[in-house]
């Protein structure tokens, strides 16, 4: 079943309890009420604020399970906001599959007054809600991924230097047999815009290797792109077929050790590029919201700059949803070490 079943699930159960196999996988309107996010932290909330995919990625399930794409009204997104604030969250992080798709399906004027609606009115809209301090969204897809979002992501203080943008791969005819509808060329456009009005950003990324038909070249331009660019974290994973998507039936599956070795070269390049990211933070004073005490070492609490990194201190006298300026100390590859100093 998809999520926009989450209203049925009750009438699902019952239909398998009796011994009906069922697939719920159709079109069907989600309901307002059940879009409350579950709450993993008291500090940092999700809010949900696109559901489904309209995308046909040739690789990928997503669509066929999650339904179409569902915008939230701004109203409903924005009261959810305030009511988070009023129960003292700090950050949120809005979040839809393709999250710069937001509106799109949704007819009629933009609260900002804009003839339809977009993540970047939608951003606008819900800027000023008292009591939140941060403001985060993912994730990205490059094929939606405007100037004007950057432009406001610079403009408007509460929105965290953090894009977390999938490539997927650094070759352009792996790109189209994907179905992705970018090539790397465009990709690298988006980073250096971002760079050019937020220099010191964040950038993380999803990628895949062992395509169906993927050469050693072809790998390498995704090797080359993720060496230039130079990213503060990149997920990756090796190509998995997945029932009822077209790549799963190409006769030109790679073999498992193929894949394997491309992921442990990918992998030990995003490190030693992740680390040299950390260099930029050593010595200097950051922004760090509490989240909770270290689960590995209690005499320290955690939390995240506005960039999204990790960062470690010493407990003192300071509680969850504490906005700490913190000296590093210490950098690593995906975290970092420092001192309270208030």
């Amino acid at each position: 079943m998809g999520p926009q079943h989450d209203n049925r699930l009750e009438l699902l159960l019952t239909r398998v309890h009796n011994g009906k196999q069922v697939v719920a996988t159709e079109e069907h309107r989600i309901l307002e009420d059940i879009t409350t996010a579950r709450r993993d932290s008291p500090v940092s909330a999700w809010v949900n604020v696109i559901y489904g995919c309209n995308e046909r990625c040739s690789y990928c399930v997503v669509p066929a399970v999650r339904g179409r794409e569902q915008s939230r009204t701004p109203q409903a997104i924005r009261q959810e906001i305030e009511g988070l604030a009023a129960r003292g969250y700090r950050e949120v992080t809005l979040l839809g599959q393709n999250i710069d798709a937001y509106g799109r399906d949704m007819p009629g004027i933009a609260p900002t007054g804009r003839r339809r609606n977009t993540l970047t009115d939608l951003l606008h809209f819900i800027h000023d809600v008292p009591g939140i301090a941060r403001i985060r969204f993912a994730t990205s897809h490059p094929r939606y991924f405007s100037n004007r979002l950057i432009d406001t992501c610079a403009e408007l203080p509460k929105l965290c230097e953090h894009f977390h943008i999938p490539f997927q791969s650094g070759d352009d005819e792996v790109l189209r047999q994907m179905l992705r509808g970018y090539t790397a060329t465009r990709y690298r456009r988006i980073i250096a815009r971002i760079r050019a009005a937020i220099p010191d950003a964040a950038i993380s990324a999803d990628a895949i290797v062992g395509f169906p038909g993927e050469t050693e070249e072809q790998f390498g331009r995704t090797l080359d792109l993720v060496e230039e660019i130079g990213f503060d974290q990149l997920n990756t994973a090796a190509y998995s077929p997945r029932p009822g998507t077209p790549a799963a039936v190409r006769g030109d599956q790679l073999g498992e050790a193929v894949k394997v070795d491309r992921l442990q070269r990918l992998n030990a390049l995003v490190e030693s590029k992740a680390r040299e990211r950390s260099l930029r933070y050593d010595g200097r004073v950051e922004e760090v919201l509490v989240e909770a005490a270290n689960p590995k070492d209690s005499t320290q609490l955690m939390g995240r700059t506005r960039t999204n990194r990790l960062v470690f201190f010493p407990t003192g006298h300071h509680r969850s949803g504490d906005l700490v300026r913190v000296r590093i100390d210490r950098v690593r590859a995906f975290s970092l070490s420092g001192t309270a100093l208030n």
